[in-house]
């Protein structure tokens, strides 16, 4: 016990110091180079250290929204993964992310200026959207005798999915083409965050998730080999299954309204790791997260400088590279 203990603390060690470093190294790089050592020298006035300024005001928040949004999204993907016991299953399967979108796509069309905290409309707007979709694919799953019935949440998650972006087509075609643009790019996925209010905003709901991902490794473990086998080692499967899918939808729900639908990063990532440390859900879970979030990051980089200066969605890259990983496991599987 000692020895996997161990284990797992070292593994998770170095995915969270990876993901640290990611972090601290991307904001430097830019169409202006910045250094490090000069960004952290105290002995030099704010108003006089520009690299300072381009560290913490102009590129750090976009990082760290794109650290959030990928250890969010990651990590969704590994709960639901294992709660609905399908390897092919994303944080956006039942809904969660459709929803979002079409609160943003009415944020945008109808030029909503109302906003909270300094935060605009339009994130606020994206996690309404997501609560609504997260009650109606609960209510639509709970309704069943045998509590919460999987199949059902799966079914409608996208039944749901595809309706909601029926109506975003709709929205689309109905709104001007300066709105039409805008929700185009946001609906590609865009980490163009230009202050810590959206991710000030954020924090109290990727906490609670995160605090029940926290508690969930040893029973998604269990739900892995069938609801018999968690019953019978004392797990209550029902409890256990709703506390998996709001936890994760809450935390997509935040992940979507800070950077839009960023996709394939809630299935990409979930493989990639249990292929580098196995299958155990205390190691898997954490390290999804910081895996996670350095992926996003990078892929965001790779976005704001492959065409500098023109800045490209991050979800571009996301599926550049999600695509072929999405064929290559479904070839696999079959």
């Amino acid at each position: 016990m000692r020895q996997v203990r161990r284990r797992i603390i070292t593994i998770v060690s170095l995915f969270a110091v990876g993901a640290t470093a990611v972090v601290l190294w991307a904001p430097t790089v830019g169409s202006t180079g910045i250094s490090l050592a000069r960004v952290f020298d105290t002995s030099i006035p704010w108003q006089d250290n520009v690299d300072a300024q381009i560290f913490f005001v102009a590129r750090l928040p976009r990082v760290l929204s794109g650290a959030i949004v990928g250890a969010a999204l990651a990590a969704a993907g590994v709960v639901l993964q294992a709660m609905l016991r399908n390897p092919l299953a994303t944080p956006f399967t039942l809904g969660v992310s459709a929803g979002g979108a079409l609160g943003a796509m009415l944020a945008i069309a109808f030029a909503l200026e109302v906003g909270m905290m300094g935060v605009s409309s339009i994130p606020i707007a994206s996690f309404a959207g997501s609560l609504v979709a997260i009650g109606i694919v609960y209510w639509l799953a709970s309704s069943q005798k045998r509590g919460l019935s999987t199949n059902v949440l799966l079914l409608a998650g996208v039944t749901l999915n595809s309706f909601f972006s029926a109506l975003i087509l709709f929205v689309q075609y109905m709104a001007d083409f300066t709105e039409s643009f805008r929700t185009v790019r946001w609906l590609m996925g865009d980490l163009d965050v230009g202050s810590y209010s959206p991710i000030l905003a954020s924090l109290p709901f990727l906490v609670a998730a995160f605090a029940v991902f926290a508690i969930l490794p040893r029973t998604l473990n269990l739900l892995t080999l069938g609801d018999d086998v968690a019953a019978a080692r004392g797990v209550e499967v029902v409890r256990a299954q709703r506390l998996a899918f709001l936890s994760a939808s809450l935390a997509t729900g935040a992940a979507v309204s800070l950077g839009g639908p960023i996709g394939f990063i809630g299935i990409v990532v979930p493989h990639l790791v249990r292929l580098m440390v196995g299958s155990d859900h205390r190691v898997v879970l954490p390290a999804a997260a910081f895996f996670g979030a350095a992926f996003t990051v990078l892929c965001d980089l790779v976005a704001r400088t492959i065409m500098a200066p023109l800045e490209l969605p991050v979800g571009i890259i996301t599926a550049l590279i999600g695509g072929p990983f999405f064929l290559w496991l479904l070839v696999k599987k079959s």
